[in-house]
């Protein structure tokens, strides 16, 4: 059980990355292991402070971003895009369920992504699949595809530039974040929108403006002024050359940090105890994230989030549940009640995007937001039903008017239009922001005795 920095090596590996150039990729860990670290140790733990208070259910948890973020990506008016869309949510969240809002984007990171097949073939040709920026890129090229250790680099040099942008905008703020008369809601006048959901959205929108326009009054300055907003980042810790190598000690605190992100999580395709990624997670200080399937023992899960946080730490670990809306109905209330029964200390989050995912009649990737919203609803009404509650949400999304999932005002037609991500779809600005009201209905008539 004696846990380093590098005794994840001894383990077996999923989704293995092989350098070929492995004196390279050497040379660019001990490289990344003198940088500057991206976020810091108090940061952390302040996270972990408000994620402990949202698995009491004082506050609730949004997680949103990209599917894969590219280095590419990385200009002031998509960075600005997905900030904005993840702020505008939060804002609707908060005033929807009378609760503070944790903020946590899939931003400055998540270059790295699982793949269900580690090779891609094309007219006969056979090449590792693409793995993210962090590992290779996807021109289908032996060149393009080839590992490449160069890369931690590039992307630890992409998030620094990010976050930096982030944290400028955070304590800035925006011209229109706070007032809600300027943002799109085009959605509401969707024709298959039904009136009364129409007519409870627009009066949202129109309080939220008010409250927001009292905050300003009452202050005598801008809401801006009156408070900076906290921004947190998140990524799947697939690369575990990156994350070791930014993982250190820090005076005046025990234990290791890994200083990539703030919330680092664990996928579904990585999560055996016995397995690499857990062994090295199980030993940072971060709050983590683990994403369970439809497929899952709920004693298995038992026994990963036990070996995870032995201690039963509040704040450290965020359980995200990718069911799908097939699966939900099936798959959640077990493991719900089987870890609610053993008072593990978890923030339960719903992921509704990544159980949904659906081939178009061409072979192209889609999801519905039907499907998405349904499995959010059920996800709620499971939990109420066992007494436990869901504590938060997580998105694939984009502040860009994407054409990726279906629903929302998208039909299949309209997907070539701007089909854009290298993996999976995102939802687009639009979708997003429907998405935030939908939430909130549900989080304002969760029953306030759940908030304990």
């Amino acid at each position: 059980m004696t846990w380093s920095v590098d005794s994840w090596k001894a383990r077996p590996l999923a989704q293995e990355i092989h350098y070929e150039d492995t004196a390279g990729a050497d040379a660019v860990v001990t490289k990344l292991r003198q940088l500057p670290p991206l976020v810091t140790s108090w940061e952390i733990e302040r996270l972990k402070k408000l994620v402990a208070e949202a698995q009491a259910g004082k506050r609730f948890l949004l997680q949103g971003g990209d599917c894969a973020e590219m280095f590419a990506d990385c200009k002031p008016d998509i960075i600005t895009s997905k900030l904005k869309i993840l702020l505008q949510m939060s804002l609707v969240l908060v005033h929807a369920g009378k609760i503070p809002v944790v903020r946590v984007g899939r931003l400055a990171g998540q270059y790295a992504k699982p793949r269900s097949k580690l090779t891609e073939e094309r007219d006969g040709v056979v090449l590792p699949s693409y793995f993210g920026d962090l590992i290779n890129r996807p021109d289908f090229t032996p060149e393009a595809r080839r590992a490449d250790p160069r890369a931690m680099l590039d992307a630890y040099g992409h998030a620094a530039l990010t976050l930096n942008f982030v944290r400028s905008l955070s304590d800035g703020g925006f011209a229109d974040l706070h007032h809600p008369e300027y943002w799109d809601l085009a959605f509401l006048s969707r024709a298959d929108l039904p009136p009364e959901m129409r007519e409870e959205y627009t009066q949202t929108s129109h309080r939220l403006s008010e409250a927001l326009r009292f905050m300003e009054a009452l202050g005598e300055t801008t809401v801006d002024e009156l408070t900076s907003v906290e921004f947190y980042t998140s990524h799947e810790g697939l690369n575990l050359h990156y994350e070791s190598a930014q993982t250190r000690t820090v005076p005046r605190r025990t234990g290791h940090y890994l200083l990539t992100t703030h919330l680092p999580w664990i996928g579904e395709r990585t999560r055996a105890v016995d397995g690499a990624h857990v062994e090295f997670f199980r030993g940072i200080e971060n709050v983590v994230g683990v994403k369970i399937g439809s497929n899952v023992d709920p004693a298995d899960a038992l026994n990963l989030l036990e070996f995870l946080n032995p201690n039963n730490e509040a704040g450290k670990l965020v359980l995200i549940t990718r069911m799908g809306a097939a699966h939900v109905q099936r798959a959640l209330p077990p493991l719900v009640d089987r870890i609610h029964r053993a008072k593990r200390k978890v923030l339960w989050v719903c992921d509704p995007m990544h159980g949904n995912t659906i081939p178009t009649a061409n072979g192209l990737k889609t999801r519905s937001f039907d499907d998405i919203l349904f499995e959010i609803e059920q996800t709620f009404a499971i939990h109420h039903d066992s007494g436990s509650f869901l504590g938060g949400v997580h998105f694939e999304l984009t502040g860009e008017d994407v054409t990726e999932c279906v629903g929302g005002g998208l039909t299949e037609e309209d997907l070539d239009r701007n089909y854009a991500s290298v993996c999976d779809p995102r939802l687009n600005y639009r979708q997003a922001l429907e998405m935030a009201f939908r939430v909130g209905h549900w989080l304002g008539r969760a029953k306030p005795s759940l908030r304990f």
